[in-house]
């Protein structure tokens, strides 16, 4: 049972999502849920319907703002505003749904990447307590030395340099430490995005279209990733381990004895940010080409990737002439079954050699269909939208808009696409916008050619050839094994009576009443005209031609009932 205290939190805090919600334009949306009475606005939960935005929502979005924005714009800056006044749980909810560029609009997407994962320094006395508690020793017997003030501080953690003792001797290192009090506040709000996106779904239908609780779900299994120090430790084992043999690309070494659920230690990246490196004269095109040859291999090659590569995430290490990448902060990442990678890169493949028809077959193979799909009116569209990205220069291609839009149409047509292959177009949004930026000449396709050719070459080797067959030779064979037993289950339950077979059909019920009614019409017609002639041949010719007319009457009644029925049915 919830604690009387844990009740009197969550009151407090729905009633400041309410307040807040309010008072960025939002009060209709409030008094429907019920949270309160709410300050009716002109606007409503959709975005077409945001022309007539309240006061409050000009000294929202600053002064002219209506003049300056459309209105599914001014929407979408005030539902960035209104994450960023709920504080961390929402702003993280916010970052997490600009990946679902196939349920939100391409204004709320936007908006929604500005958000800042900034917060105010918490005071070193709490980080010390929190280092100490967390991995069980005194700070100073742990690092020779721990900087104070930190690198950066954002909602769930911050970073301070430190001096770190290794068997190996002193090594520079960067300390990620977890907020204290961050883990049961996000708990705490999470319990309410719930029970908010299930009321929302419930009582607006018009949102269901954006699907609030699976945002949410999806929120919940990233956040509690981020909240364990240990799974981000280990990707980035796993990331330098895939590349150990790639000498462009570099990933921080985990030290573990320094690392728990809350504290993580790792290699200090003594080079330079991307901006500042290009101004120090590091190759552009070299750059571009690594973080390319980077995304194709890990998602395409390893099915595991960097979720969130964005600049700040990349330092640039090596000299001008060779530049070398270091990719920092992996706790969110994303990862494509063996099925799921082949069929992506059946689609990139697709989109290489302009074969419009191979990118609508990898898309209706991806996605799972909630209906029946008009796979010709799907293949129609895939081709229509591919030919006009695709017939575009190369300088003017983005490959990452047009699995966005993709996606839309899959959604369209009631596929539901699998998170993880978002994930792949937000990753491959975020590479591809930093590489153009880098060499607006890059030719993206020609770049990834070579590699999507030697994944085919891999995908249908001898070898890999070999191994499907002989996993499908074992499956047969366990099938083979079982057969005989199944079998004579079956046959038990015959011999004794106990097998049974039930069938369903949808129109069951309409069939057999219009099968009654056309036995009852039947017999009624027939014994009416038999007892009419037999009355005819008796010579009682009023009586025989009275009940014959009734025949012919019922009759002709139940032909106009059933035309009627099915006139009904039809419309």
């Amino acid at each position: 049972m919830v604690s009387i205290v844990h009740a009197k939190r969550d009151i407090g805090r729905m009633r400041e999502i309410s307040t807040v919600l309010a008072r960025y334009g939002f009060g209709e949306f409030v008094a429907r849920l019920g949270l309160g009475r709410g300050r009716r606005s002109r606007d409503s939960v959709n975005p077409p319907s945001c022309s007539d935005a309240d006061s409050s929502t000009a000294d929202a979005n600053a002064p002219g703002l209506s003049e300056r924005l459309s209105d599914k714009e001014a929407f979408a800056v005030r539902i960035r505003k209104v994450l960023e006044a709920l504080g961390p749980s929402f702003i993280k909810l916010g970052q997490i749904a600009s990946t679902r560029a196939d349920l939100l609009p391409a204004e709320v997407i936007l908006e929604l990447k500005k958000l800042q994962d900034a917060a105010p320094p918490v005071d070193f006395e709490a980080i010390k307590e929190q280092v100490e508690i967390s991995l069980g020793a005194e700070l100073e017997s742990v690092f020779e030395f721990f900087d104070p003030e930190p690198l950066a501080a954002a909602s769930i953690a911050q970073v301070h340099r430190a001096r770190l003792r290794t068997e190996e001797g002193i090594r520079e290192v960067v300390v990620k430490v977890q907020r204290p009090g961050v883990s049961e506040t996000i708990e705490s709000d999470l319990d309410l995005l719930h029970m908010l996106a299930t009321l929302v779904e419930r009582t607006l239908p018009e949102t269901r279209v954006y699907s609030p609780e699976a945002l949410v779900r999806q929120f919940d299994r990233t956040v509690h990733d981020e909240l364990d120090f240990t799974i981000e430790a280990e990707n980035a084992q796993r990331f330098a381990r895939s590349f150990e043999r790639f000498d462009k690309v570099r990933f921080p070494q985990v030290f573990r004895h320094a690392a728990s659920k809350r504290v993580l230690s790792l290699e200090y990246f003594d080079g330079k940010k991307l901006d500042s490196a290009i101004e120090c004269g590091y190759s552009r095109k070299a750059i571009a080409n690594i973080a390319i040859e980077v995304m194709i291999k890990q998602i395409f090659d390893d099915g595991f990737f960097h979720a969130d590569p964005h600049p700040g995430n990349v330092i640039v290490l090596g000299v001008p002439e060779d530049p070398i990448i270091g990719l920092i902060d992996v706790g969110m990442v994303g990862r494509l079954s063996p099925r799921l990678r082949d069929l992506t890169v059946d689609l990139m493949v697709g989109a290489i050699r302009r074969d419009y028809e191979a990118i609508a077959d990898a898309m209706l193979a991806i996605g799972t269909p909630t209906h029946r799909v008009d796979s010709t009116r799907f293949r129609a569209d895939v081709s229509a939208l591919a030919e006009r990205y695709l017939g575009k220069p190369i300088s003017e291609i983005e490959v990452s808009v047009l699995i966005r839009d993709l996606v839309r149409i899959a959604n369209g047509y009631g596929l539901e696409i699998p998170t993880d292959f978002l994930l792949v177009g937000k990753a491959m949004m975020t590479v591809e916008g930093i590489a153009k930026q880098l060499d607006p000449n890059l030719d993206i396709f020609e770049e990834a050619r070579p590699h999507f050719l030697n994944l085919l070459k891999r995908r249908y080797s001898p070898e890999r050839v070999t191994m499907q067959f002989l996993k499908r030779l074992e499956r047969l064979s366990d099938t083979t094994v079982n057969l005989p037993h199944q079998l004579g289950d079956v046959l038990d339950d015959l011999r004794m009576g106990r097998l049974r077979v039930t069938t369903e059909s949808a129109e069951s019920k309409q069939t057999m009443d219009r099968l009654g009614r056309r036995m009852m019409t039947a017999a009624i017609f027939g014994s009416s005209c038999l007892g009419g002639t037999w009355l005819l041949s008796s010579a009682h010719t009023f009586p025989g031609v009275v009940m014959l007319i009734a025949a012919g009457v019922w009759l002709a009644g139940h032909l106009v009932s059933d035309w009627y029925r099915a006139f009904r049915k039809k419309e």
